[in-house]
């Protein structure tokens, strides 16, 4: 049976290699982006959130089968905050109404094995606390005063707390729709190419993400993961955050 699954960053990347092996096992996609996308809209800001919503509830007929988070920013802004994690629960929330009236709901949200690194703790605490103005006023200050690294590691790590916080809030679990993070290690998409390109920043990355099973992993490696947990099989899996890491997390950790 053909589901309707919504695919945020549909455009390139994860994202792309998600809703091409969502249509190719027969589900409609709905992927939501800046452009080339169904539905065009800027998540960085509340208004691009709402105006996503309405227009997937509008393609829907108000019910949703799969939502699967994978836009997302790496360089350094106020709108890597406000794209990673308020990008992803704005939809969530607003879409928890149409997964709910589905027969068999999923969400997966993209994190990082960044989110395993050192954080700006006031950073996690604000955007769990949903106080966007503090995020993002947090993040001005640490680009201004030279200290951007976190941001990112911040962001996913709030976004896997937020998950395992909301996976078992009212409307969730008790509404039957499964909510997991899939957290990757360094995936060759535009987004890490000139990183990897640049034999410099390669050896940090290499010792940061170091990934003894397979070495980098390709769009579709993630893809393949991503379509189990948004597939009507899974039925007891929730709040778990997944490594697809080629081993990072396990080195890094023990």
């Amino acid at each position: 049976m053909s589901r309707l699954v919504v695919v945020t960053g549909a455009a390139s990347g994860i994202g792309a290699a998600v809703a091409s092996l969502l249509r190719s096992r027969g589900d409609r996609v709905v992927g939501v982006d800046l452009k080339d996308a169904e539905v065009c809209a800027d998540l960085s800001t509340p208004e691009g959130r709402a105006d996503a919503v309405a227009a997937v509830l509008e393609l829907s007929g108000g019910v949703v089968d799969g939502l699967v988070t994978c836009a997302g920013l790496s360089v350094p802004s106020p709108a890597l905050v406000r794209v990673n994690y308020f990008g992803t629960t704005a939809l969530a929330l607003g879409l928890q109404p149409a997964l709910a009236a589905s027969e068999a709901p999923r969400v997966v949200v993209i994190g990082s094995i960044s989110g395993t690194h050192p954080v700006d703790q006031a950073l996690v605490d604000a955007l769990l606390d949903d106080d966007e103005s503090l995020a993002v006023w947090i993040a001005e200050q640490a680009i201004s005063e030279g200290r951007p690294a976190q941001l990112y590691p911040s962001s996913k790590s709030a976004l896997a707390q937020w998950a395992r916080r909301t996976c078992v809030a009212p409307g969730w679990a008790d509404a039957g729709i499964p909510l997991n993070v899939v957290a990757p290690g360094v995936v060759l998409t535009p987004m890490s190419a000139a990183l990897v390109a640049n034999p410099a920043m390669k050896k940090v990355m290499d010792d940061a993400v170091p990934m003894p099973l397979h070495g980098y992993a390709a769009p579709e490696d993630l893809a393949r993961v991503i379509g189990f947990l948004v597939s009507p099989e899974l039925t007891h899996v929730t709040g778990q955050v997944l490594y697809v890491d080629g081993g990072a997390e396990v080195t890094l950790r023990g």
